[in-house]
């Protein structure tokens, strides 16, 4: 019988460390199907869900522990096998002049209409014209039952002057 876990890992950048985990699942006998890493303030971080046989767990751990014992911090934890939510899906994306609490806003209209937000990608980057810091983020979601992309697109849209960004909206896909 298979299981499947997910691998949270944070350990210092090198190059090679991917592959080292990815022989450490191949040699659990484990099966990497999806991933999210990335390079954030300097630390490799990232997250793998991985199926493997149920009894194969121990050796796993085993494996990517040893891959770098000093500086590599791991978690396994069982995933769930949960069906994909009904509602649409949405994609928004926003610009604007960094400053504190533009997540913390947005992420608070979105609560209160009981949107689930399935991915979350932010980054900084320099103005073209001003050199200023602006934030972008892109955002997945899936939108309750009842719940229409235009009133999500409405709510936002009552935020963005003083929060000083632009969204863009988008339908989603699963």
């Amino acid at each position: 019988m298979t299981m499947r876990v997910i691998l949270s890992a944070l350990a210092s950048d090198r190059p090679g460390l991917t592959k080292a985990l990815a022989d450490a699942v191949h040699t659990a006998g484990g099966n990497w199907l999806e991933s999210h890493l990335s390079r954030l303030g300097g630390k490799y971080v990232g997250s793998v869900l991985i199926e493997l046989e149920q009894g194969s767990l121990s050796e796993l751990e085993s494996q990517v522990r040893a891959v770098d014992a000093a500086g590599l911090t791991v978690s396994l934890a069982p995933a769930e096998d949960a069906a994909a939510p009904a509602g649409s899906c949405l994609t928004i994306e926003l610009l604007g002049q960094d400053r504190p609490g533009i997540i913390r806003e947005v992420t608070a209209v979105l609560a209160a209409l009981g949107v689930n937000i399935d991915s979350l990608d932010t980054k900084l980057q320099a103005g073209a014209w001003s050199g200023q810091s602006l934030f972008r983020a892109e955002l997945a979601a899936t939108l309750p039952e009842g719940v229409p992309p235009a009133q999500v697109q409405k709510a936002l849209e009552a935020i963005s002057g003083e929060l000083m960004v632009d969204f863009t909206f988008a339908p989603g896909e699963r």
